[in-house]
């Protein structure tokens, strides 16, 4: 865990915002040595398993009849 004097924060913290998004890690401002605040980035979430593809599917033709002429196939004689 990083800490960051609070007289450093305005001048950068986009570069501190940055930091912990891109690396994960929790950064600590201290005034005084002592912690004030902490800056964590955000989670992001995830897209539940179940569910996930759903409404993304199309039905194109009959499903429940074969795709090919059966009459055709060679081996069904």
């Amino acid at each position: 865990m990083a800490q960051i004097n609070l007289s450093e924060l305005p001048e950068n913290l986009q570069s501190f915002l940055n930091q912990a998004q891109t690396t994960g890690e929790i950064l600590t401002i201290t005034q005084n040595g002592i912690p004030y605040a902490t800056i964590s980035p955000i989670k992001k979430s995830k897209r539940a398993t179940f569910g996930a593809m759903k409404n993304t599917g199309k039905i194109v033709g009959d499903i429940v009849e074969p795709t090919a002429n059966l009459i055709t196939w060679d081996a069904l004689e």
